[in-house]
């Protein structure tokens, strides 16, 4: 089972929750405020995102054209659209883009295409003035994400920008440079081990968000999450770099943020001009 099939599942159940991992945003207890405060925190982003920008690379930056890879049920791409000529939202979950379409039409979002993502962005035609990625890469297979990162940059035009967000590390790690580190683990005593793994395993999914319930003493569970699966995986900055270096970006502003454990960097850069 791949990561896209998890996703699409998502998107069948738990939309909402699937991007931001708040019990609040849960498909059975979801409220209409609830719903308010999900889309707010879009406007939110979205206005970060563009100051940000004007910031540290052009006080004049007013992208028209805008890629939101990863665009979920339109959190990004509406308040992206109220902002610029054309926004072009791509999910690997069709669940996922048939909610943003819902949500676009009841907003009156007449700007936004979603279409089907796939690991060469077939399908977002032509380059962008902003490309956007957050909260996606980190649920992929590392091989995959980082293909799919240049594959992202390729698709900012000269003198554009983009922001993407990856996960680098555990803080938890500190003593490997946040890495997992290279060694074996001590198993405890024989007598203890399956209670210390349910226990272990019980408080690693919590912690990614993902478990609802599961028994940590008496009989056995039959499963160990309820939910779809939800990757969390952590990239080679040196690596992304490169990337970023070998495709004409000479500006890089990184943003850090720690979730929870979890080390986050907010990618923002520039692409240089074109030679006139």
């Amino acid at each position: 089972m791949t990561t896209d099939t998890e996703w699409q599942a998502w998107g069948n159940r738990d939309p909402y929750y699937a991007v931001l991992a708040n019990p609040k945003f849960r498909a059975d207890v979801i409220t209409p405020d609830a719903k308010l405060e999900f889309f707010a925190s879009g406007v939110k982003t979205v206005h970060c995102v563009l100051e940000t920008c004007r910031r540290y690379f052009d006080p004049n930056f007013a992208p028209q054209r805008v890629l939101d890879f990863g665009c979920g049920v339109g959190r990004l791409s509406i308040p992206f659209a109220a902002q610029v000529r054309e926004v072009v939202g791509m999910d690997i979950a069709e669940s996922m883009l048939t909610e943003a379409r819902l949500n676009c039409k009841a907003r009156d979002c007449h700007n936004v295409t979603l279409v089907l993502s796939d690991d060469s962005l077939s399908r977002a035609t032509g380059q962008f003035d902003l490309v956007y990625s957050g909260l996606v890469l980190q649920h992929l297979e590392v091989a995959r994400g980082r293909k799919l990162f240049a594959e992202l940059v390729s698709k900012v035009q000269p003198g554009g920008c983009g922001v993407i967000q990856v996960t680098f590390a555990w803080e938890k790690y500190e003593a490997e440079f946040g890495v997992v580190p290279d060694r074996e683990i001590v198993a405890p005593a024989p007598k203890g081990r399956l209670l210390q793994t349910r226990i272990f395993l019980r408080r690693a999914f919590e912690r990614l968000g993902i478990l609802r319930t599961v028994p940590v003493i008496g009989p056995p569970a039959k499963a160990i999450y309820s939910d779809p699966e939800m990757q969390m995986n952590f990239y080679n900055l040196n690596q992304l770099m490169f990337i970023l270096q070998r495709a004409g970006v000479q500006r890089v502003f990184s943003n850090f943020v720690d979730h929870g454990g979890v080390l986050v960097a907010f990618m923002f850069f520039q692409k240089a001009p074109q030679a006139s």
